[in-house]
């Protein structure tokens, strides 16, 4: 879990900048976003699917022929 540490002199708003910072990095709202919403079976198939997709046209795209 993210947290800061707020020093003496150091604004509130600030200390909440770096907060907003760290908790953007670790992707905590990027697992709780996922987490709450329920797929059905047919709709995980697909963004499997489209994952599968996207990383091969990645990989595609660094590899020269």
């Amino acid at each position: 879990m993210a947290f800061v540490v707020v020093d003496k002199n150091e604004s509130i708003e600030k200390a909440l900048r770096r907060f907003k910072k760290k908790v953007q990095k670790e992707d905590i709202m990027k697992d709780i976003k996922k987490s709450s919403v329920q797929l059905t079976p047919g709709e995980k198939k697909r963004l499997k699917a489209a994952k599968a997709k996207k990383r091969m046209r990645r990989r595609m795209k660094r590899k020269p022929y």
